[in-house]
């Protein structure tokens, strides 16, 4: 009767009443490791990841055949940025079962944030193998060759993704940011147009339009967008230079020196390990 009500609980979305059975629960059958399995869900849902990382290592240690678990306890250690130990889980996950999508989708996420993209794309690739209409897959396969400078497969993935979510702000930025890379300046501005459009606190998809605008020959059109850059992101160097130069070219000198004193104020505060402050202006 307990471990039924804790999973509807769960399935409820009553985490707190989930927790409180499955704790009386789990002192009356210490050894169930789908009850600790549970319990650790119910912390999770609450946002008590600590308790939830200690009790799915307790469920993991009592039945370690089930691969739900290892993704459980993935999930709680993304949530928590801990990407190398998530990826470990997350691979026993798939080893106990390779034929579910979601867990290379999650290991690919965790092997981009540790820098290993190569590996992330072959995530991405089973994972769309297994189930080709998996929702943000293609998204991702493209985030992951964006990421290694395969701009080009980035944007043919970006764009099989918007056939099937074509008003997803993040998805037309990332495909306008590639588009922008290749030189493909007027289909940058129509897709990043649209993403600030659904999306106007992005600040990098005005930034972008601003710059593919200025490349395209529309100065007027890349200040209005790079002054709506800087009023959401007004300590962006970046934007500050891409205005002076847009300014410049409308002949607005006295603005255009105001905008770039703005920026190397802005780049020589920054700290000198990277980024603007050494690297070239993007």
């Amino acid at each position: 009767m307990s471990r039924g009500l804790v999973l509807s609980y769960l399935q409820a979305g009553r985490a707190a009443d989930a927790e409180r059975v499955a704790q009386i629960a789990v002192v009356r059958w210490p050894k169930d490791a789908q009850l600790q399995h549970w319990l650790g869900i119910a912390y999770f849902k609450q946002g008590r990841n600590e308790n939830a990382l200690q009790t799915l290592r307790q469920s993991k240690a009592l039945d370690a055949s089930h691969s739900d678990i290892y993704f459980d306890l993935a999930l709680v250690l993304l949530s928590e940025n801990q990407y190398s130990q998530a990826a470990e889980e997350l691979e026993k996950a798939i080893k106990l079962d390779p034929s579910a999508a979601l867990p290379h989708v999650l290991l690919g996420r965790a092997y981009q944030n540790t820098n290993r993209s190569v590996q992330a794309v072959e995530q991405f690739q089973k994972a769309l193998r297994l189930q080709p209409d998996l929702p943000l897959g293609h998204y991702h396969l493209g985030f992951a060759y964006a990421s290694l400078g395969r701009n080009r497969e980035a944007i043919a993935e970006y764009q099989d993704e918007l056939q099937r979510s074509p008003r997803n702000p993040a998805v037309l930025y990332q495909l306008g940011h590639c588009l922008l890379a290749t030189g493909d300046w007027k289909s940058a501005v129509e897709q990043l147009t649209k993403a600030e459009e659904l999306d106007p606190q992005n600040s990098d998809a005005s930034y972008d339009l601003g710059k593919a605008l200025l490349l395209q020959g529309d100065a007027d059109g890349a200040v209005l967008a790079l002054r709506r850059t800087i009023a959401l992101k007004p300590r962006n160097p970046a934007a500050h230079y891409q205005l002076s130069r847009a300014l410049e070219k409308l002949g607005r000198k006295e603005e255009a020196q105001q905008e770039l004193q703005s920026f190397t104020a802005l780049k020589n505060a920054q700290p000198v390990t990277g980024g603007m402050a050494t690297g070239p202006i993007q």
